[in-house]
């Protein structure tokens, strides 16, 4: 029988909530600019956005050219040249301050701290990353937090894995497994770094990515029943 020691979270909607986050720090943004956001000009933003993550995760584009392209990229969609160093500054310090928690995160978290040895896993920017763990009360459940930017490797490479690896005492991989929202980045990740792994699928999405998890979840208290069968 398996016995999971280990447990690596995702943290941008698998423990806090990254979409409303992400709505309130644009809406914050497009008023500061006193432009009117749309729901067309939201989904353009997001269909830039989660293109130029995907070639990241793939690894042919760097973290700076998402962030500091994707405005640019979004305003010349409607004609207008912008500055997007500086739009993504501002928008940077609006998503800090988006910290709600998925439902059930603090208590799942809280409670395992004392039987696993629980970590943090994402791509992102460290700054941003930490400050949101602080405010939600999380930052201090976990062992340590590893952030893409400052392990010059993101998910799903190989590379991003090893790097945590080795920073964790006695790390056995046999015994850990991951546990996030995005097929393309943790789940593929996991597999790649050979680890079990856990797809929290709360929207129910239909998975025809030819990535198979090793357990898929829809609610975070549903992790127990995985937990406690192995």
């Amino acid at each position: 029988m398996k016995t999971y020691k280990t447990l690596l979270f995702d943290v941008d909607d698998t423990l806090l909530d990254f979409g409303a986050a992400e709505k309130l720090a644009l809406r914050l943004l497009f008023e500061q600019q006193k432009i009117p956001l749309t729901d067309e000009v939201e989904a353009n933003y997001k269909r830039i956005n989660q293109g130029l993550w995907k070639s990241f995760e793939e690894g042919n584009i760097g973290r700076e050219e998402v962030v500091n392209t994707r405005y640019s990229l979004l305003f010349k969609e409607y004609g207008q040249e912008v500055d997007g160093v500086l739009l993504e500054k501002s928008y940077r310090g609006f998503l800090e301050e988006g910290h709600d928690l998925i439902e059930g995160a603090l208590e799942l978290i809280t409670d395992l701290q004392d039987k696993y040895d629980v970590y943090i896993v994402t791509n992102g920017v460290s700054k941003t990353q930490d400050r949101r763990l602080r405010d939600s009360g999380l930052h201090p459940l976990v062992k340590d937090i590893f952030v893409s930017e400052a392990t010059g490797y993101q998910k799903p490479m190989k590379e991003y894995f090893d790097y945590v690896f080795a920073r964790i005492p006695n790390f056995a991989v046999d015994q850990a497994l991951i546990i996030g929202d995005s097929l393309s980045a943790d789940i593929k990740g996991g597999q790649l770094a050979g680890l079990d792994t856990c797809w929290f699928n709360p929207g129910m999405k239909l998975n025809d990515s030819g990535i198979v998890p090793t357990y898929e979840i829809q609610k975070l208290d549903e992790l127990y029943r995985i937990l406690d069968a192995n």
